[in-house]
């Protein structure tokens, strides 16, 4: 069975800068490793295509919406005519209605006046006996 060993503070600092040293050399090889470049620069060309797709949605998702004000503009200026439309036919109808109104008083009033002529007349008739 092995003893335990006890290092000294000395001993352990060499070996935490040991790793650290051999860590730093394996993660610089890694870095100048050509497939690693080649992996770097097929990620960054991935990137940057994601990154024109998302400005195409993006423009095109513009476009679709500034179509869709501008039809909603349309719809409202049309909906907007028809009730211009609407109110001048009412008002028209009104008017005509109005006027044939007053061409009906006024024949009502003409008939009553004549009918109170006709009355008179009669009455004027009787009194003077011929």
């Amino acid at each position: 069975m092995g003893r335990y060993q006890e290092f000294d503070l000395q001993q352990r600092q060499n070996d935490a800068a040991a790793a650290k040293k051999a860590a730093l050399e394996k993660f610089r090889a890694a870095s100048q490793d050509p497939a690693v470049a080649e992996r770097m620069a097929a990620r960054a060309a991935v990137i940057e295509a994601r990154r024109i797709r998302i400005a195409e949605r993006e423009a095109a998702k513009r476009a679709h919406e500034a179509e869709l004000a501008r039809q909603a503009a349309l719809a409202a200026e049309a909906a907007a005519r028809a009730q211009r439309e609407a109110e001048e036919a009412e008002a028209r109808a009104a008017a005509l209605r109005a006027e044939q109104e007053a061409a009906l008083k006024a024949e009502q009033k003409a008939a009553r006046d004549a009918r109170y002529a006709a009355r008179k007349a009669a009455k004027k008739e009787r009194r003077r006996g011929y």
